[in-house]
């Protein structure tokens, strides 16, 4: 006669209860590494991308501890005040606060975008460099919109 034997029989003793990790602790315990990771990304790319402005009053009063560092400024393109030179793909333009007390010269390496000479106000960002001039790499620029315009026209 032969003998029968189980599975239970093969696999040794039986691991008393609450010891060891069983498929589904395995299981929950990548999910909450992948919730962290992402939640990690989350707040590293929010970090990068919600880097709060000056203005250029703020930017003046705060230059001297500012040297160097990579800053977002915002304010008031002067009218007039733009030097192209296509060749170099280099944009001079002067930027003020909203009283007009101070103005800051900036230098825009890239290509001039289209619609400069209308813009009301930009948001430039990179670092102050040692001639005084603010060296931006990034240009966002707010124009009047039409709306305005209208409503100016509408008003007078």
């Amino acid at each position: 006669m032969t003998d029968v034997v189980s599975s239970r029989e093969d696999a040794g003793p039986p691991r008393p209860p609450g010891r060891g990790w069983g498929s589904k602790g395995r299981l929950s315990l990548i999910g909450l590494g992948a919730v962290a990771l992402m939640m990690a990304l989350i707040v590293t790319a929010t970090l990068d991308t919600g880097m709060y402005y000056l203005t250029v009053d703020e930017f003046h009063n705060r230059q001297a501890r500012l040297g160097g560092q990579r800053v977002r400024i915002n304010g008031e393109v002067m009218a007039d005040s733009e030097i192209w030179d296509p060749r170099r793909t280099r944009l001079e333009f002067q930027l003020r606060d909203a009283a007009g007390e101070h103005a800051l010269a900036v230098v825009y390496i890239g290509p001039r975008p289209d619609n400069f000479q209308r813009a009301a106000s930009a948001i430039v960002e990179g670092s102050l460099a040692p001639s005084g001039e603010f060296v931006a790499d990034s240009l966002l620029l707010k124009c009047p919109s039409r709306y305005e315009e209208e409503a100016s026209l509408t008003a007078a």
